[in-house]
């Protein structure tokens, strides 16, 4: 695959904007492999995702960005990032107990599905090192009170290990914990949850065996971008499956792990394509 350049931008909506830059790109020598464009008529916002390729490109890539925060992002208030496909991602797991979604994103990582690296797995219990060691990536335990009175130095000991490997984004593979506002400042819409989608009407334990009492007849999953608000970020990627009355509380269990499973990673491909943009408390998704 060569090398390619991957811009993701938001703006006013005003014309010319891609005649701009696809003639940026066109007149350097860029050969453009990917356009999408989106425009929010309501606020009348522009989007767009552009990707094209390096090798005969005749701007160095370490000033590429400088080029076109210059002629571009003044003149439109454009808000833009760039990324390049040769620069892996370095995608941290948190876990707690339950192994159904860190199984899952392991085996898709280890499939080659994934141009990304996993240089740690946090959790705060032991449980799930024999996975981590199955396929050799380092596990950190740090456990919490339950009181919480150590969360903040665990947090700090968390966010040291961050750093140091480099992770530029943070998966929660049901991980029981809340995560707090300095953590959420450092990852940006860089942080991915997956839940179940009762909520909020069966919150708390067992919401499984819930929804099985009051006879529900459609269970979901919902993946999202962490934000202060605790389960209420960008919504990145859902799915439903129907249920009838012959189904047990245990078949829900599972059922619903299978769709967590295959929404959290559905939304982890896309930030991993760099397919996504935020805006407000909305996302944009980029086929």
């Amino acid at each position: 695959m060569k090398p390619t350049a991957i811009l993701l931008l938001h703006c006013p909506d005003q014309q010319g904007i891609i005649t701009e830059l696809t003639k940026f790109i066109t007149d350097n020598q860029g050969n453009i492999v990917y356009l999408d464009q989106y425009v929010d008529r309501q606020d009348g916002v522009f989007f767009m995702r552009i990707e094209w390729e390096l090798d005969t490109f005749l701007i160095p890539r370490d000033k590429i960005e400088e080029y076109i925060k210059t002629l571009y992002a003044q003149r439109y208030n454009m808000v833009c990032r760039l990324y390049f496909n040769d620069i892996k991602p370095r995608m941290a797991i948190f876990v707690s107990k339950m192994s159904h979604c860190l199984y899952d994103l392991l085996a898709r990582y280890k499939a080659g599905e994934w141009d990304v690296e996993i240089p740690c797995i946090v959790s705060n219990h032991e449980d799930l090192r024999y996975i981590a060691e199955q396929f050799g990536i380092p596990y950190y335990v740090w456990s919490i009170n339950k009181d919480h009175s150590n969360k903040e130095e665990v947090e700090k000991a968390e966010m040291e290990l961050l750093k140091k490997e480099k992770v530029t984004f943070i998966v929660l593979a049901r991980y029981m914990q809340i995560i707090s506002e300095d953590m959420i400042q450092q990852y940006p819409n860089h942080i991915i949850n997956i839940h179940h989608s009762f909520l909020p009407a069966f919150i708390g334990a067992r919401p499984y065996h819930q929804a099985w009492t009051r006879g529900v007849k459609i269970i979901g999953a919902t993946s999202h971008y962490v934000t202060s608000e605790l389960d209420a970020g960008p919504i990145i990627e859902q799915d439903v499956v129907r249920i009838t009355h012959k189904d047990t509380p245990e078949s829900l269990v599972l059922k619903g792990r299978d769709l967590e499973k295959i929404v959290l990673s559905r939304a982890v491909t896309k930030h991993i394509e760099r397919k996504i943009l935020t805006y407000h408390n909305k996302t944009i998704i980029f086929s």
